[in-house]
This record gives C-alpha cells, structure tokens and sequence, in this order.
C-alpha cells in the first residue's frame, strides 16, 4: 500500500497567521478610533464643540445637534449640555431637595424678615448654551442653579418685597409679588440663556411669631369690619324694602279710593244724565198714556168739568218747547251713541208709543199716577 507524505511549510502558515492577527489588531485600533473620535448627544441636549488648538481656540458659536457626532479628539472636544426643562426646590424641609435648609428669606418694607420655601422651573436657550459654558465653564445646570441663579432669585425678591407692606406680601399681595420677580428674572438670566418657566412660592409664608399674631389680629378686625358693614347693609336693605312695600300699599289704597269715588261720580253722572233724558222724552202724550195705564178704573167721586181728572195735562207748562227739547235730546242721545248706548231718538213727540217709551225709568223720575178716589155710595 502506498503511503502519502504531507510535508509543512512553517513560512506559508507564519504569514496566514500573521495577516489574521494583524486584521484583529486593525479592528480593535478602528474600535478604539471610532470610540475616540464619536459622541452620541442625547435628546433634551446640544453639543458644544470646544476647539483646543488652531487660530480658532475656543467655544464655537454654532452648537452641534442631537445624535452621533465625529470629531478629532486631538483638536476639539465635544460637551454635552442640557436644555431640557429642570425644576429645583429651595426648601427648609429635609424631606424635600438637600438635607440641610436652603429656604430664601427676603425684607419686606418695614425690615421685616420674610422666610419662604422656593420653586424654580427653567430651561435654557439652545442658541445661547455656548455662551452659558463659556462664561461658567459649568455643563451642569444644577449646579449653576444653586448657585449663580439662586443669587439672582433671592436679589429679586429682597428687590421687590423691599417696596411692599409685610401685610400686603402676606395677604393679597403675594400673587403680584411672584409675579415682578419672575419678570426681574426673565430680565436678569435672559441674557445669559436662561428662560424662567414658572416661579412659585411653596406653602405659607413664614414670619416672626408676633408680627404674624398682629397680622391675624389685623385681618380679623377687617373681615369683622366686612361683616358688620354686610349687616348694615342688609338692614338698610330691609327697611328701604319695608318702606317700598308701604308706599305701594299706601299707593294702592290711595288708587283704590280713587277709582271707587271715580266710580260713584261715574254713576251720578249716569243717572243725572238718565233722568235728564227721561225728563227731556217725557211728553204730555207720554204722560197720559201712564196715567191710563196706572189708571184703575175707578171714578172719583167728585169732579169739575168735562173733563177727566189725571188723563188730561196742560203740555203749556212744560218749560221748553217742542224744538228745544229734541234738540237737547238729540244732544244727549249722541252722546250715549259714542259711549255705545242704544237709546231711542223720537222725532216727534208722537214717536213715543207705549213699545218705546222708556220702562225702566226709576220711580222717582215719573210723575206717580194718583190712584182715584173710591167710590162713595
């Protein structure tokens, strides 16, 4: 059987091996580049791009975006700067911020020591975040906050409270004082790249023990002031109230009584006008027809003349004549027309018959028939 012999070139694998470690080596030297020479700026951050050699030196005006960025490690450096928003709390309480009090204390008008518990919410202005590190060398906002903008907000407020009463501060005034200081701030860290979200004051104000119990005492005496004025007020409101109400009654009666004597002289009027027009178509015709209506039949038993007691009248005694009196009536009966009144209007004195003549006249206005004497026997 023939045998095979495989010899080995150590100069062919020396340079394989050679060539892998040297492909290894180059990789790794990549990997260190690259992480030498990349930075990824995360979101809610600008990169700021530092150039350490060149006639150039320095922060560079134009910050970098968001996201991986190349540089020469050897001439430029990159630093992350935040703009997202941050909120600190300058508090007396261990339970909230730092351990130790970094509450504000700011004089009011009077020298009156004020202490109160402080929030700031801010952001910076991405167009100004170089100028920020270039002039704190700081990429920590937190620290700049606790210091250089803690300074500007207790300027501020000792700025401010120092031209306002301690009870206005401590009463309707606090509102206006927040809101003077956080426009002295927009004016003071605006230019250096600090934008003022919201300031607040945190709970109570706190002041000396018996400037607060005067305060209290002041405040109480005015809400006492309120409402006793409240209680005059009401008071006067009930007695105008029940003096409105009896002018309107006195003003009601008073109406009332007037339009009952209105009434009566209505009435009056009506009746002096009924019997004027009962007295005016009132004939010696008409009269005699009641007198033969009335009549009973009977006799007297004495009597002069031809004629018959009560059936005949003397019309010469009448006091107006036959003209005058239609005239007047007519008069009259025109009246009662545009008062919608339907009563005859004779022509003639003839034109009362007994279906026309007024019977419902009162008893007073026609002359009663005398009953005739019985009879003697």
């Amino acid at each position: 059987m023939a045998t095979r012999k495989i010899s080995f070139d150590p100069d062919s694998s020396g340079g394989s091996l050679r060539r892998i470690v040297l492909g290894i080596a180059l990789l790794i030297g990549l990997g260190f580049l690259l992480d030498a020479t990349l930075m990824r700026i995360d979101a809610g951050h600008v990169g700021i791009k530092v150039k350490l050699a060149g006639s150039a030196r320095g922060v560079q005006d134009i910050p970098v975006v968001t996201g991986w960025v190349m540089y020469n490690p050897l001439t430029e450096q990159i630093v992350s700067f935040p703009i997202s928003v941050q909120n600190v709390v300058w508090t007396a309480s261990a339970n909230e911020g730092r351990t130790v009090d970094e509450s504000i204390t700011f004089s009011s008008q009077e020298g009156v020591n004020v202490n109160s518990d402080i929030g700031l919410s801010f952001h910076i202005d991405s167009a100004k975040a170089p100028h920020l590190y270039l002039r704190f060398r700081q990429p920590d906002v937190l620290v700049l906050a606790d210091g250089y903008v803690r300074n500007a907000v207790r300027e501020a407020f000792n700025d401010i409270a120092s031209r306002m009463a301690v009870q206005e501060i401590y009463g309707a005034g606090k509102g206006k004082l927040v809101a003077d200081v956080s426009a002295r701030l927009r004016e003071v860290l605006g230019n250096d790249g600090f934008i003022i979200d919201q300031l607040t004051i945190n709970g109570a104000l706190r002041l000396p023990e018996n400037v607060a119990q005067a305060i209290n005492r002041a405040m109480e005496a005015t809400q006492n002031a309120i409402q006793a004025e409240n209680r005059v007020r009401q008071v006067r409101a009930e007695a105008e109230q029940n003096v409105a109400q009896a002018h309107g009654g006195a003003e009601a009666a008073r109406q009332r009584a007037e339009g009952e004597a209105d009434a009566v002289l209505i009435r009056a009027r009506a009746d002096a006008k009924s019997n004027e027009i009962i007295r005016l178509s009132t004939t010696g015709t008409v009269l005699q027809y009641r007198a033969i209506e009335r009549w009973d039949g009977k006799l007297p038993m004495m009597q002069s003349g031809d004629k018959l007691p009560l059936l005949t009248f003397d019309t010469s005694k009448l006091t107006l004549n036959d003209a005058d009196r239609e005239k007047k009536l007519k008069e009259l009966l025109a009246d009662d027309k545009s008062e919608n009144k339907a009563v005859p209007q004779p022509s003639d004195p003839s034109a009362f018959s007994p279906a026309t003549a007024p019977s419902a006249a009162p008893a007073a206005s026609a002359p009663p028939a005398p009953a005739a004497p019985a009879a003697s026997n």
